[in-house]
């Protein structure tokens, strides 16, 4: 869907056809390995053609349930390994479409200190913000933190 379009956070808006377009190619670019049913993007994309009318049928009557998910352990660059699960292409194209959906609705609800999982913003952002707060003086009982950081405990 168009960024400049205003979104209602429905199922409908989810399955619209526009939508799914645009997740369809978002899942595509990011070129992601077979989930557990082994089906690259084109086997998917002729099941998703052949078995699309009664998944979303399903979807609506919120009697869809998604496919199992791939274990694969990936090396971590300290050592070690760190596991992934890796969904089958259709649920992606399901996840993605939900995720265009609703993001806009969720985001700018979220405070600026906030840093997971968020569009643009990662771990090293977090720490790069901590650590001005502390070249600042700020610390978590000073009456000057930065508004929306809560005391931990």
């Amino acid at each position: 869907m168009p960024e400049d379009q205003p979104r209602e956070a429905t199922l409908e808006a989810v399955l619209a056809a526009e939508n799914l377009r645009a997740a369809w190619l978002a899942v595509k670019a990011n070129d992601g390995a077979p989930g557990v049913d082994g089906m690259d993007m084109e086997q998917s994309a002729l099941h998703l053609r052949g078995h699309w009318e009664g998944m979303r049928a399903k979807l609506l009557a919120g009697d869809y349930v998604p496919g199992a998910v791939r274990a694969v352990d990936i090396p971590k660059p300290g050592g070690g390994k760190r596991r992934l699960g890796i969904p089958n292409i259709a649920d992606r194209l399901i996840q993605q479409a939900i995720h265009q959906v609703l993001s806009p609705v969720w985001e700018p609800g979220f405070s600026d200190h906030s840093y997971g999982f968020r569009p643009g913003r990662s771990a090293h952002d977090a720490v790069r913000a901590a650590q001005a707060f502390v070249k600042e003086g700020k610390t978590w009982g000073n009456r000057h933190r930065p508004q929306g950081l809560l005391r931990p405990g």
